[in-house]
């Protein structure tokens, strides 16, 4: 096996344990990883048109709708009127959804440190540059499709 053989394999090995992981995590929560995504967005940017919000999933706002809806239900957001726009409706965070979301960012923030604890000091942040640049040399290998 070669060295890049060898890297790949312990790349997506890193990989599908991370996505268990989070998927197991999100789940424990009420939260599927597109529905976080989107509460993530509203972390970052705040309440925003679900049109808006389309835009920076890169999704259709068909499917936005169906995430939106999925997240009212639970209790993770609010969707009202937009005061200029009656047909367009914001989308808030809720205090649960809030709560949930720094509950996520902690675990996100644990796990990195737990992460780091594993390699050298020195190591981890050499790592991280490398991993970034493999990242990106994989997005431009697919076309920067994601």
């Amino acid at each position: 096996m070669t060295d890049g053989e060898r890297l790949l394999d312990a790349v997506l090995r890193l990989t599908t344990a991370l996505q268990r992981d989070m998927e197991t995590g999100l789940a424990a929560v009420g939260l599927t990883p597109a529905r976080a995504h989107l509460v993530g967005v509203l972390v970052t940017s705040g309440p925003q048109p679900q049109q808006a919000l389309a835009r920076q999933l890169e999704v259709t706002p068909r499917n936005v709708t169906g995430l939106v809806d999925a997240l009212e239900r639970d209790g993770f957001v609010t969707r009202e009127p937009q005061p200029t726009d009656r047909r367009a409706s914001i989308v808030t965070l809720t205090a649960r959804g809030r709560e949930v979301a720094d509950g996520l960012v902690a675990g996100r923030r644990e796990l990195g440190g737990q992460l780091a604890r594993v390699l050298p000091a020195g190591r981890v942040a050499a790592l991280a540059d490398d991993v970034a640049a493999l990242a990106d040399e994989v997005e431009r290998l697919a076309g920067g499709a994601r």
